[in-house]
C-alpha cells in the first residue's frame, strides 16, 4: 500500500561545513512508501526561526530544534520547535513559549510565532494532536519532566493557545532513516497532488528529456542550423536549445528526405574562471563584452576592466586588463575598490562601487563614462562621487556603505545598498533603498528605507551577519532582487531573493518578500563553496545567465569567477542553482532530426 509521508527534522552541526546557524532550522524529507525517506532541498535547513534585534541594533540568533509538523483542523500545516540560543542552547528569551509555523502547502510559510503556553518553564520538547472532532491540542514536556497541554484555537489569521493544564507522557514515533545528520522529528501523511507540488518545489530540477520537431520541410541549410529542440525538466518546465547539427550527410541540391544527427548546445564554463575575481559583473555595450569585479589579486586596490568579442573571451589567458580607477592619496581611494557593477542610468554608463580612504571606511560612489567614451580609458571616466541623501549629506558617516545596484520600476530609479555599523556594536549588514532621479543619480530624491536586515541562520552564520550584494532581475510581472547573506569569504555563504510585484511600491518592505531559503548554496552545485554575491546578463542566444563567485574547498581560498544560465522553472519559479549536468543531461544531448528537402 502506497504511504506517503513529510518529515522534519534538524541537522548536527559540522565544524566549517555545516553551521548550527543553519542545521537548527527546520529541514523536511518525503517518502512514498512510509519509510524509506529522501531530503528535499538537498538536505538544507528550508524554514528559519527569526533572530531579535537586541541592545544597540545588533542581531541576536535564534535556532529551532525538537521539530513537530501536524495537520491543523482546516487541512494547512502546523510546525512547533523549540527555540534556541546561537550556542544550540535553551534560549532565556522563550522561557515557555514555543515556535510555530503554518503553512497550506509546503511551499510557503508564515513568519514565525512565539506562542506563549502559559508557563514560565523551560520546554524540552513538544507535539500536537488533531483530533477527529477537529481539535488541536499542544502537548509539551518541561525540562523538569511535566507534562502539560494547551487547546489551540484558530481567529481568522491568528493561533492562539489556551490556558495550560496538566497532561499525560506523548511518545513522538520517529522513522528509521538514513540521512546525513539528521536529528530527527515526526512524519505526517500527506496526498500524491501535494507532495507532487512539494517534489517539484524542493526537488533539484533536472533535464529528462529532449524534444525534437516531428520533422520539418527546408530549402537550405540555414533553416535546419537554425532548428533548436526542447529540453524538458523534472518539474515539467522547458527551455529552447540550440543543437550543432551535421550537415555533411545533406545535398540540398536534391529533393528527398535524410536524416541528420546533432549535439545539443550546453551553456556551461568551467568553473573556476577567474582566480581571485569576486562580486564579477559582465555587460555588453556597443558589441563588445566587459567584465569587472573586486580585484582580489590587487589586495582590492584599483578598478580593473576587460574587454573582448565573447564572453570566453573575457577570461583568456593574454586577455589584457585595464586599470580605470587607481589608488589616489590625495583623492582619499586607498582601500576597498569593493563590488563595481556598470549600471546605464538615463542615457550614460556609470559604475557603481565602494572606495575607502583608510581604515576600513568603504562608502558608495559612482563614476560616469563620458559620452561617447571608451570603458576602457581611464580618462574618459569622469571623476568618481560619494553618493548623498536628498540634504546633501553623505550617505552614511558613522558606518559604511557599499555594494550599491541600481534598477528602475514605473519610470522611477532605485537605488539599494548594504550598510553596516561597527560601533557601538556590529548591527551586521543591512539592505536600504532610495529614490533617485536618473539626471543626478548620486543623490537620493527619498529617505532611505531599511529593506531587508539577516534575520535568518543562513544569513548570519559563522559569525558573519549579511545582507548586501543586491541585484535585481525582472521577469513578468516580478521584481527579484538577489543578495547575498552569510560569510562573504567562507563557505556558507549564500544567495537569496527578494520579491516584488511589479506595480507594489518598492519603498513599502511590507511590499516585498523574502525567501524562506537560499536560492544558491554550497550544497547546490559540487565543487562551489560560498556561491554569493551575483549579477545577471542576458547572452547573445537570449539566455539570462548568472555572474558569482565561489570558492574551490569549503576552506577560505582564493575567490573565484562562475558563470551558469538561469532557469525558469514551474510556475515561473527563477532557478539559479542548476548545474550544468541538470541543465542537459550528456545522455540526452545527442539528437537526430528527420528533414525533407525541397527544390
Amino acid at each position: 500500500m502506497r504511504t506517503v509521508r513529510i518529515l522534519v527534522y534538524t541537522r548536527e552541526a559540522v565544524p566549517n561545513r555545516y553551521s548550527s546557524s543553519i542545521g537548527n532550522s527546520i529541514h523536511f524529507a518525503y517518502s512514498e512508501n512510509g519509510s524509506e525517506f529522501i531530503p528535499l532541498n538537498r538536505n538544507f535547513g528550508m524554514v528559519y526561526p527569526r533572530a531579535e534585534i537586541g541592545p544597540y541594533n545588533t542581531i541576536v540568533e535564534k535556532g529551532a530544534v525538537k521539530p513537530f509538523i501536524f495537520r491543523m483542523p482546516d487541512g494547512s500545516f502546523g510546525i512547533l520547535a523549540v527555540r534556541v540560543d546561537d550556542q544550540s542552547a535553551p534560549d532565556a528569551a522563550a522561557v515557555g513559549k514555543v515556535l510555530f509555523w503554518r503553512s497550506d502547502n509546503l511551499i510557503e510559510f508564515t513568519d514565525d510565532l512565539l506562542m506563549d503556553l502559559g508557563l514560565p518553564l523551560p520546554i524540552a520538547e513538544v507535539c500536537a494532536i488533531t483530533s477527529d472532532a477537529g481539535t488541536t491540542t499542544i502537548c509539551w514536556r518541561d525540562a523538569a519532566g511535566g507534562w502539560h497541554r494547551n487547546a489551540l484555537s484558530i481567529k481568522g489569521q491568528t493561533v492562539v493557545a489556551g490556558a495550560p493544564e496538566d497532561g499525560q507522557a506523548v511518545a513522538v514515533a520517529s522513522p528509521e532513516i538514513s540521512i546525513e545528520g539528521a536529528i530527527l522529528g515526526n512524519a505526517v501523511a500527506v496526498d500524491d497532488t501535494l507532495l507532487d507540488s512539494v517534489l517539484r518545489r524542493w526537488l533539484p530540477v533536472r533535464n529528462t528529456e529532449i524534444q525534437v520537431p516531428d520533422g520539418i520541410i527546408v530549402t537550405n541549410p540555414k533553416q535546419v542550423l537554425e532548428t533548436t529542440v526542447t529540453a524538458v525538466y523534472s518539474d515539467g518546465s522547458t527551455h529552447e536549445k540550440q543543437v550543432d547539427w551535421d550537415l555533411s550527410g545533406v545535398d540540398f541540391e536534391v529533393s528527398g528526405s535524410y536524416t541528420v544527427s546533432g549535439i545539443v548546445r550546453r551553456q556551461m564554463y568551467n568553473f573556476p574562471l577567474g582566480k581571485g575575481y569576486a562580486d564579477p559583473v559582465i555587460l555588453r555595450w556597443q558589441d563588445k563584452w566587459y567584465f569587472i569585479a573586486t580585484n582580489d589579486n590587487t589586495g582590492d586596490i584599483g578598478l580593473y576592466v576587460r574587454e573582448a568579442d565573447t564572453v570566453s573571451g573575457l577570461f583568456a589567458d593574454d586577455t589584457k586588463e585595464y586599470c580605470i580607477l587607481d589608488y589616489d592619496e590625495e583623492r582619499g581611494f586607498r582601500e576597498t575598490f569593493w563590488a563595481p557593477e556598470f549600471h546605464v542610468i538615463g542615457n550614460d554608463l556609470y559604475i557603481l562601487f565602494a572606495v575607502g580612504a583608510g581604515g576600513f571606511t568603504p562608502q558608495a560612489h559612482m563614476m560616469r563614462l563620458h559620452n561617447g567614451g571608451s570603458i576602457t580609458c581611464e580618462s574618459d571616466w569622469e571623476a568618481p562621487v560619494r553618493v548623498k541623501k536628498r540634504d546633501g549629506s553623505f550617505l552614511f558617516d558613522t558606518g559604511i556603505t557599499l555594494d550599491m545596484t541600481r534598477f528602475e520600476e514605473n519610470g522611477t530609479n532605485y537605488l539599494v545598498w548594504s550598510q553596516r555599523m561597527f560601533k557601538p556594536k556590529d548591527t551586521g549588514s543591512m539592505l536600504y533603498i532610495a529614490t533617485v532621479d536618473a539626471g543626478k543619480p548620486w543623490m537620493l530624491t527619498s529617505e532611505p528605507v531599511l529593506l531587508s536586515r539577516p534575520l535568518y541562520g543562513w544569513e548570519n552564520g559563522e559569525g558573519t551577519i549579511n545582507n548586501e550584494g543586491p541585484y535585481p532581475l525582472i521577469v513578468g510581472d516580478m521584481l527579484y532582487l538577489a543578495y547575498s547573506g552569510g560569510a562573504a569569504g567562507g563557505c556558507s555563504y549564500t544567495v537569496g531573493f527578494l520579491s516584488l510585484p511589479l506595480g507594489k511600491d518598492p519603498l513599502v518592505p511590507a511590499n516585498w518578500k523574502k525567501s524562506c531559503a537560499p536560492e544558491l548554496s554550497f550544497y547546490s552545485v559540487p565543487g562551489e563553496y560560498g556561491p554569493g554575491h551575483n549579477a545577471f546578463y542576458t547572452n547573445d542566444e537570449g539566455d539570462v545567465m548568472m555572474t558569482y563567485h565561489a570558492q574551490k574547498t569549503c576552506k577560505r581560498t582564493a575567490r573565484c569567477v562562475a558563470i551558469r544560465r538561469v532557469h525558469f522553472g514551474a510556475s515561473d519559479r527563477v532557478v539559479l542553482d542548476m548545474a550544468a549536468e541538470d541543465d542537459l543531461s550528456q545522455s540526452l544531448k545527442r539528437v537526430v532530426l528527420q528533414i525533407t528537402v525541397q527544390k
